[in-house]
């Protein structure tokens, strides 16, 4: 088999190299795919400033918010939830309490510092992010992380610490959604491979072949050129292929092949639709609430149903673990939270 008489890759000019009787040349060079971010579950230890590290990388849940369409928006529902029917209060602002409420479900940590005045009462509660937070060798006592790599230490009693439990550690809180970020890993993954497939016009390609050994070069070079300039983001990669030897059908003479495969888009459209039914489980997400559609039914039923029913079974304990602040503040000074005329419960439920 004789070698390509000029090969063009990524829509350089063409580089004539000697006479074959098999004249080729493609466009696009195959794209790899991205790797994965992955969290190692390492359990918390020490490091060299008497911090204890968090069990999983908190930067690298950070980074998971935006790794979909569902895991951030969703996570961001259930915060507001928690905020709909939350009581004014002098000592937790609005502000903070979102910001809270937010580290909590996104890390399972959520750290509040209690600032007092100068009679030593309460006076407000100041938020602190779980980013950068960590607790100390000193019983009682956390840290915050500076930007220069050093901490900020607080006082015995000053820093308010809510958390997930964790059966392996009882320093930090892991998120219940924390086995199901593989799902969430592969939606992105296989948006990213779709968008890049796309982008380099696979999917569109196909084969010009021929069988004219009469064709002239100057010929060829036209119509090498023709093809050449149709190349674009999203416009064909494509493969141009003269047989010079004249064994081919002189009926048949000029020959358009596709070459995209269908499975691929039906495997995209298949993972999509699996790792969105998986987000919605990892986050028991009602997808009539939330905005998302797993499409699996024509509609999203009855409205009222469903909203006392993801309020009793799901916002109150969300709230409830909220109002664990309560056990370190004065009753005075309680947070608390309305309850709608749907509900069946009672403010003690909800106990400050």
């Amino acid at each position: 088999m004789t070698l390509p008489r000029l090969t063009v890759v990524n829509g350089d000019t063409p580089n004539y190299t000697q006479k074959s009787q098999y004249d080729t040349f493609s466009f696009g060079d195959p794209e790899p795919c991205l790797d994965n971010r992955m969290t190692e579950y390492t359990g918390a230890f020490l490091d060299g400033d008497g911090l204890y590290c968090p069990p999983v990388s908190l930067y690298g849940l950070y980074k998971l918010l935006g790794v979909n369409a569902q895991h951030a928006p969703i996570l961001f529902f259930k915060r507001n939830m928690i905020l709909k029917w939350l009581q004014p209060n002098n000592l937790l602002s609005r502000q903070t309490a979102s910001r809270f409420a937010f580290d909590y479900l996104w890390s399972a940590n959520g750290y509040l510092q209690i600032v007092k005045n100068r009679l030593g009462g309460e006076n407000k509660l100041r938020h602190l992010p779980a980013l950068r937070m960590r607790y100390t060798n000193e019983p009682g006592v956390y840290a915050m992380i500076k930007n220069d790599g050093g901490a900020i230490r607080f006082k015995k009693g000053e820093v308010i610490h809510i958390k997930e439990y964790d059966p392996a550690q009882g320093i930090y809180g892991l998120p219940q959604y924390y086995g199901g970020i593989q799902s969430a890993l592969l939606n992105e993954d296989a948006t990213l491979f779709r968008r890049r497939y796309y982008k380099n016009g696979a999917h569109m390609g196909f084969i010009f072949s021929m069988a004219d050994p009469m064709m002239s070069t100057e010929d060829e070079d036209k119509l090498r050129n023709a093809i050449l300039k149709s190349k674009g983001v999203g416009n064909f990669r494509s493969l141009f292929f003269n047989n010079r030897s004249g064994k081919g059908d002189a009926e048949k003479n000029i020959k358009i092949t596709p070459v995209g495969d269908i499975a691929t888009k039906d495997e995209f459209e298949r993972i999509k639709k699996i790792s969105l039914n998986d987000m919605l489980s990892m986050h028991r997400a009602a997808e009539a609430l939330s905005g998302q559609s797993s499409g699996d039914s024509p509609g999203f039923g009855d409205l009222d149903k469903i909203t006392r029913s993801y309020y009793n079974n799901e916002v109150v304990p969300l709230q409830q673990e909220i109002a664990q602040i309560n056990e370190f503040i004065t009753r005075a000074n309680h947070i608390d939270f309305a309850i709608p005329n749907y509900s069946d419960l009672h403010n003690d439920d909800l106990a400050g």
